[in-house]
């Protein structure tokens, strides 16, 4: 048996009842992405996305495939790690950040074991940092260090002067040190081009702290079956639970290495993280972007389905929103939405507005066990 979880990162759906704690009012990615005129999901649609609770801005599907749900959070968090963890059972506590810059004494502990002078030390634009600092990493021994309104460090370098094992080294060095600060995650950003021209790679590398307690997926590899990692699913989870992972390169790179998967064939669960509408667009508040990126995936949907069994599921979901249409370039707090093709729902079926993430854990639970 074979089940498919895919989350199209950041693509929250507003709704959040407690948005303006986090001063994300009215927030809506998936609406903001709708208004652009590259935006086409009829796969979506077929599927059931427009039948969930309160998406009135799109045509609902008369039939849908797929069985529906709007999921609320139940952790105090807007982030990656705790967004993934909520879906496979684990509810985080809030994470620690960081509004002001990281405490003089992390800083000075990260310059003297890592031996890199630390730039900027500040919440920041991942894309702005490397065009305002960049070139003043180039000419001494340093990395930029940033973070932003979720729990992590951040550390930039161009690789043709900190290469990519040496930045990794650096990562894996301020990782032992965030733990000590309650840092959930610490990120390798590379990048490269000229000065003016700054670009990050697709390098990127997570150092998580691992989760709490045992997911959804340690249970199915402690009973024997394949638990797949394809994207950072591997660095979000700390290797936790997973029998095999592969990185990928773009949301393209992402779907392909699935189909492969599933062209091979396993007996458990693939579960697929595409970065690239959250890194790319979200953060970047490019909504024609993000509506290019979710077009595409949803004329790769038809194949992927296709490509599994009578009796084995397809899930899809996110992990927190990303509105691109805000003055904001941090995550933002939504609802996220749910879709089940296959089992062990039936087509059409809504399920409503349920609280909690974990509601997905439940589900492969019932699947599996």
């Amino acid at each position: 048996m074979k089940a498919v979880l895919i989350v199209l990162d950041s693509m929250g759906i507003g709704g959040a009842t407690d948005a303006d704690l986090y001063g994300d009012l009215g927030s809506d990615t998936l609406k903001a992405v709708s208004r652009s005129p590259y935006f086409r999901v009829p796969n979506l649609i077929k599927a059931g996305i427009s039948n969930i609770d309160n998406i009135d801005y799109l045509p609902t599907s008369d039939n849908p495939s797929g069985a529906v749900a709007r999921l609320k959070e139940k952790g105090k968090n807007k982030d990656t790690l705790s967004g993934h963890w909520e879906l496979t059972g684990v509810v985080a506590e809030p994470f620690k950040t960081f509004p002001e810059g990281f405490p003089a004494e992390l800083i000075a502990r990260f310059e003297s074991e890592t031996g890199y002078r630390a730039l900027v030390n500040a919440p920041y634009s991942g894309t702005a940092v490397i065009r305002d600092y960049g070139y003043e990493q180039t000419l001494s021994k340093s990395v930029i260090v940033y973070t932003s309104a979720d729990s992590v460090l951040q550390i930039a370098a161009h690789t043709d002067f900190v290469s990519l094992d040496e930045l990794y080294r650096i990562s894996s060095i301020a990782r032992g040190i965030s733990d000590d600060y309650g840092i959930a995650r610490v990120i390798a950003r590379p990048f490269a081009g000229e000065k003016g021209h700054y670009y990050r790679t697709p390098d990127r590398k997570d150092f998580s702290m691992p989760p709490p307690a045992p997911t959804v997926l340690n249970k199915l590899k402690d009973r024997g079956f394949d638990v797949i990692g394809v994207g950072k699913i591997n660095d979000i989870f700390s290797g936790s639970g997973l029998t095999e992972s592969v990185h990928t390169e773009s949301n393209a790179d992402g779907i392909c290495k699935l189909k492969a998967f599933l062209k091979r064939g396993f007996n458990g669960l693939c579960f697929v993280n595409l970065v690239d509408f959250d890194m790319l667009y979200g953060h970047r508040n490019d909504i024609d972007g993000y509506a290019r990126a979710l077009s595409e995936f949803d004329e790769a949907l038809p194949e992927i389905a296709s490509m599994l069994a009578k009796g084995d599921a397809l899930i899809i979901t996110a992990d927190h929103g990303c509105d691109p249409s805000t003055p904001s370039t941090d995550h933002s707090r939504e609802d996220v939405p749910a879709l089940f093709l296959g089992a062990p729902y039936k087509s059409g079926e809504n399920l409503g507005t349920l609280t909690g993430f974990d509601f997905v854990a439940k589900t492969l639970e019932k699947l599996f066990f």
